[in-house]
């Protein structure tokens, strides 16, 4: 088992958490936390309290989620932060993210998110994407767009609209149009990931990558590839 497969599968679950939770959805300047655990900045982020540990403050979202109110771009990083706890476990976690900070992806805590300017169908379940709507209504900014996690072939899950099918984020996101619009919504050709590689240097052992041993071939030896397995030929 690998560590990307294990991960990505976690980010799916979290979300379909999120999903069934009753957490609320507001604006940046409208959202509201357990103030138990988090403290509320200015900017309608979530900074996690000293005397409280990241794994308790991320588990406390699920299970106490009326409690919590964002967007969805807090929703994707909850989502990810969630989904890296348990791939890793709450000690590896804790020490990772000692001072957690919620808010947009541009707020990254060591996840080493990266973005790839590429056509939304080369992204996989797991990945964020983001739904542009170009001629939102002015009075209706928070629909400007939907950061949507991949759930699966034109599958999304986007906090404050649910799960739903690409033309589905598209037709919720055209009811708040300005009232003169003539351009849809649409989905942008990137997408954003974890840094796998990086997080999966403190993983467990039987989900860390393998490690390569490269293979000195005799002159006129050819070698084929199939998944996982090396073959060589005489």
């Amino acid at each position: 088992m690998n560590f990307e497969p294990v991960l990505r599968s976690n980010i799916l679950a979290a979300a379909r958490d999120m999903r069934n939770s009753d957490v609320g959805f507001a604006t940046f300047r409208t959202s509201y936390c357990n103030s138990e655990y988090w403290n509320l900045t200015s900017e309608g982020g979530f900074e996690l309290k000293r005397n409280v540990t990241a794994a308790d403050g991320i588990r406390d979202i699920f299970e106490n989620a009326s409690k919590y109110g964002f967007e969805c771009a807090t929703a994707v990083m909850i989502i990810e932060y969630k989904a890296v706890l348990e791939t890793l476990g709450e000690d590896t976690f804790n020490r990772l993210f000692p001072k957690l900070y919620l808010h947009s992806w541009q707020f990254d805590n060591n996840l080493g998110l990266t973005r790839e300017d590429a056509p939304s169908s080369n992204s996989k379940p797991g990945d964020v994407l983001y739904f542009k709507n170009p001629e939102v209504n002015p009075e209706e900014r928070i629909w400007q767009g939907e950061n949507v996690i991949k759930m699966g072939d034109d599958h999304y899950f986007g906090h404050g609209i649910g799960m739903e099918s690409g033309e589905g984020i598209i037709r919720a996101l055209n009811k708040h149009r300005a009232p003169d619009a003539t351009e849809s919504a649409y989905l942008e050709d990137q997408f954003i990931y974890p840094d796998f590689s990086a997080l999966s240097k403190y993983a467990s052992s039987d989900i860390r990558p393998n490690r390569v041993i490269p293979i000195r071939l005799k002159l006129g030896t050819v070698s084929a590839s199939i998944g996982a397995r090396r073959y060589i030929l005489h």
